[in-house]
Protein backbone atom coordinates (compact mmCIF):
# COMPACT_ATOMS: atom_id res chain seq x y z
CA UNK A 1 0.00 0.00 0.00
CA UNK A 2 1.33 3.20 -0.92
CA UNK A 3 0.78 6.49 1.04
CA UNK A 4 0.60 9.81 -1.89
CA UNK A 5 0.02 12.61 -0.15
CA UNK A 6 -2.28 15.42 -2.36
CA UNK A 7 0.51 18.23 -2.48
CA UNK A 8 2.28 20.20 -0.22
CA UNK A 9 0.58 21.24 2.67
CA UNK A 10 3.07 25.04 3.31
CA UNK A 11 2.68 25.87 -0.15
CA UNK A 12 -0.99 24.95 -0.35
CA UNK A 13 -1.39 27.18 3.09
CA UNK A 14 0.47 30.36 1.14
CA UNK A 15 -1.68 30.30 -1.77
CA UNK A 16 -4.59 30.10 -0.25
CA UNK A 17 -2.98 32.94 2.54
CA UNK A 18 -3.67 36.52 1.77
CA UNK A 19 -1.41 38.00 -0.78
CA UNK A 20 -0.90 41.32 2.00
CA UNK A 21 -0.61 39.20 4.72
CA UNK A 22 2.04 36.75 2.84
CA UNK A 23 4.07 40.04 1.77
CA UNK A 24 3.71 41.17 5.37
CA UNK A 25 5.33 38.09 6.52
CA UNK A 26 7.72 37.87 3.77
CA UNK A 27 8.94 41.61 4.79
CA UNK A 28 9.38 40.78 8.66
CA UNK A 29 11.39 37.83 7.93
CA UNK A 30 13.83 39.85 5.59
CA UNK A 31 14.22 42.17 8.39
CA UNK A 32 14.91 39.91 11.56
CA UNK A 33 17.17 38.11 8.87
CA UNK A 34 19.06 41.65 8.61
CA UNK A 35 18.64 42.61 12.61
CA UNK A 36 20.02 39.50 12.76
CA UNK A 37 23.33 39.85 10.39
CA UNK A 38 23.94 43.43 11.81
CA UNK A 39 23.79 41.80 15.84
CA UNK A 40 26.43 38.48 14.19
CA UNK A 41 28.40 41.37 12.50
CA UNK A 42 28.49 43.80 16.09
CA UNK A 43 28.93 40.15 18.03
CA UNK A 44 31.81 39.78 16.03
CA UNK A 45 33.28 43.22 16.73
CA UNK A 46 32.96 43.93 13.16
CA UNK A 47 30.22 46.69 12.72
CA UNK A 48 29.28 49.37 10.60
CA UNK A 49 33.31 49.92 10.77
CA UNK A 50 33.73 47.49 8.93
CA UNK A 51 31.03 48.07 5.78
CA UNK A 52 32.95 50.92 5.82
CA UNK A 53 36.19 49.22 4.44
CA UNK A 54 35.42 50.24 1.29
CA UNK A 55 37.26 53.75 1.50
CA UNK A 56 40.20 51.84 1.83
CA UNK A 57 40.62 50.92 -2.17
CA UNK A 58 42.78 50.92 -4.69
CA UNK A 59 42.29 54.69 -5.24
CA UNK A 60 43.30 55.54 -1.54
CA UNK A 61 46.23 53.13 -2.25
CA UNK A 62 46.94 55.28 -5.28
CA UNK A 63 47.37 58.52 -3.28
CA UNK A 64 44.08 59.48 -3.62
CA UNK A 65 42.78 60.62 -0.39
CA UNK A 66 44.59 60.84 2.78
CA UNK A 67 47.02 57.78 3.78
CA UNK A 68 48.72 59.31 6.21
CA UNK A 69 45.87 60.48 8.39
CA UNK A 70 45.58 57.74 10.90
CA UNK A 71 49.62 58.22 12.08
CA UNK A 72 48.50 61.90 12.48
CA UNK A 73 45.31 60.84 14.17
CA UNK A 74 46.50 59.55 17.41
CA UNK A 75 48.37 63.06 18.24
CA UNK A 76 45.74 65.10 17.05
CA UNK A 77 42.99 66.11 19.85
CA UNK A 78 39.30 64.23 19.06
CA UNK A 79 37.23 67.59 18.80
CA UNK A 80 39.10 68.45 15.50
CA UNK A 81 38.27 65.20 13.53
CA UNK A 82 34.56 65.68 15.11
CA UNK A 83 34.19 69.05 13.88
CA UNK A 84 35.57 66.83 10.40
CA UNK A 85 32.66 64.83 11.07
CA UNK A 86 30.23 66.92 11.17
CA UNK A 87 31.14 68.99 8.24
CA UNK A 88 31.15 65.59 5.94
CA UNK A 89 27.76 64.57 7.33
CA UNK A 90 26.48 67.83 5.68
CA UNK A 91 28.08 66.68 2.23
CA UNK A 92 27.11 62.86 2.82
CA UNK A 93 23.46 63.59 3.42
CA UNK A 94 23.39 65.92 0.71
CA UNK A 95 24.51 62.95 -1.90
CA UNK A 96 22.29 60.73 -0.36
CA UNK A 97 19.13 59.36 -2.29
CA UNK A 98 16.42 62.09 -2.18
CA UNK A 99 13.54 58.69 -2.68
CA UNK A 100 14.45 56.90 0.26
CA UNK A 101 11.00 56.15 1.45
CA UNK A 102 10.93 52.07 1.07
CA UNK A 103 14.82 52.50 3.27
CA UNK A 104 14.33 55.16 6.12
CA UNK A 105 10.59 55.42 6.20
CA UNK A 106 8.01 58.00 5.37
CA UNK A 107 7.96 62.00 7.23
CA UNK A 108 10.31 63.03 9.85
CA UNK A 109 11.07 59.69 10.90
CA UNK A 110 12.32 58.70 7.69
CA UNK A 111 14.80 62.12 7.54
CA UNK A 112 16.05 61.21 10.84
CA UNK A 113 17.29 57.47 10.10
CA UNK A 114 18.53 59.47 7.27
CA UNK A 115 20.37 61.80 9.00
CA UNK A 116 21.78 59.06 11.37
CA UNK A 117 23.38 57.22 8.15
CA UNK A 118 24.81 60.10 7.24
CA UNK A 119 26.73 61.37 10.10
CA UNK A 120 27.53 57.13 10.69
CA UNK A 121 28.98 57.51 7.18
CA UNK A 122 30.67 60.54 8.06
CA UNK A 123 32.21 59.71 11.40
CA UNK A 124 33.59 56.50 10.03
CA UNK A 125 35.60 58.37 6.74
CA UNK A 126 37.20 60.94 9.61
CA UNK A 127 38.41 58.15 11.61
CA UNK A 128 40.04 56.69 8.15
CA UNK A 129 41.55 60.25 7.68
CA UNK A 130 38.89 62.57 6.11
CA UNK A 131 39.45 65.05 3.46
CA UNK A 132 42.18 66.94 5.36
CA UNK A 133 39.81 69.39 7.04
CA UNK A 134 40.68 68.06 10.59
CA UNK A 135 44.55 67.86 10.07
CA UNK A 136 44.47 71.56 8.43
CA UNK A 137 42.69 73.03 11.62
CA UNK A 138 45.31 71.44 14.00
CA UNK A 139 48.11 72.54 11.79
CA UNK A 140 46.80 76.22 11.93
CA UNK A 141 46.05 75.75 15.77
CA UNK A 142 49.70 74.86 15.99
CA UNK A 143 51.42 77.62 14.13
CA UNK A 144 48.94 80.17 15.98
CA UNK A 145 49.85 78.77 19.29
CA UNK A 146 53.71 78.66 18.62
CA UNK A 147 53.20 82.34 17.55
CA UNK A 148 51.79 83.85 20.72
CA UNK A 149 54.54 81.57 22.79
CA UNK A 150 51.53 79.16 24.14
CA UNK A 151 52.34 75.63 23.43
CA UNK A 152 51.37 73.56 26.20
CA UNK A 153 50.79 76.58 28.58
CA UNK A 154 49.41 74.83 31.69
CA UNK A 155 48.46 76.75 35.01
CA UNK A 156 48.96 76.26 38.40
CA UNK A 157 46.73 77.33 41.65
CA UNK A 158 48.53 80.79 42.29
CA UNK A 159 47.62 81.43 38.24
CA UNK A 160 43.82 80.70 39.25
CA UNK A 161 43.43 82.19 42.22
CA UNK A 162 45.36 85.54 40.83
CA UNK A 163 42.96 85.27 37.91
CA UNK A 164 40.04 84.15 40.14
CA UNK A 165 40.42 87.97 41.85
CA UNK A 166 40.74 89.79 38.65
CA UNK A 167 37.56 88.83 37.74
CA UNK A 168 36.18 89.54 41.03
CA UNK A 169 37.59 93.41 41.16
CA UNK A 170 36.41 93.63 38.02
CA UNK A 171 32.66 92.65 38.97
CA UNK A 172 33.13 95.29 42.20
CA UNK A 173 34.01 98.05 39.47
CA UNK A 174 31.15 97.34 36.88
CA UNK A 175 28.55 96.50 39.62
CA UNK A 176 29.68 98.98 42.25
CA UNK A 177 30.01 96.57 44.83
CA UNK A 178 31.39 97.88 47.88
CA UNK A 179 31.37 101.60 47.24
CA UNK A 180 29.68 103.99 49.35
CA UNK A 181 26.42 105.32 48.26
CA UNK A 182 26.61 109.13 48.28
CA UNK A 183 23.37 110.55 48.99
Amino acid sequence: MAISPPSDLVLDVVRAADPTAVQEAQAKLKAHKAAFAATSLADAGKGFGAAMDIIDTPATKAGLGNPQAPKKAAEMPDEYRKFEASVLQTFVNSMLPKETEEVYGKGSAGEFWKSMMAEQIADEMSKKGGVGIAEQMYSQALARAERHGMVNANTDENDRSRAMSMITDFERQILGVGKKSEA
